[in-house]
């Protein structure tokens, strides 16, 4: 059983995924689709929950800065509830605060031209946002 972690933006689900001992987070993908057609994403999430045999997921919460739920909170909260209903797994928000900032950061410090760090981006943040919980559930500060 595996942890899977989603950074939901209006047009990329970036995807990463948690090794067998919850312990380590790895990217894995970004599915891209229409504009705020997040129906569309279902099935190929299916795949993957089946496939790695997901058992809870980790979805990024975009807070702002001051810790207020804004218009992106509403649609993330609502995609958590089309999960819950649809998969019938765990799903915790996890707060995202600078993960897509620190994911850009680790791409240009790795000298990431700018079309690589677009491709990236999205499931990059996705796995900070999953090594965050990860380190947080074992109770870890990194």
């Amino acid at each position: 059983m595996r942890y899977l972690g989603l950074d939901l933006g209006t047009r990329t689900l970036g995807i990463s995924i948690s090794d067998t001992t919850k312990t380590i987070a790895n990217t894995l993908k970004t599915i891209r689709f229409n504009e705020n057609d997040y129906d569309s994403v279902i099935p190929e999430l299916k795949e993957i929950i089946d496939e790695y045999e997901i058992s809870k997921i980790v979805l990024g919460l975009p807070k702002n800065m001051n810790n207020t739920l804004g218009d992106r909170c509403t649609t993330t909260i609502e995609f958590k509830q089309k999960l819950l209903d649809t998969f019938n797994i765990e799903v915790v928000l996890q707060d995202e605060r600078l993960s897509t900032k620190e994911a850009t950061t680790y791409m240009l410090k790795a000298d990431l031209s700018r079309k690589k760090r677009k491709k990236k981006i999205d499931s990059l943040a996705a796995n900070i946002i999953l090594q965050t919980y990860l380190d947080r559930e074992k109770g870890g500060n990194l």
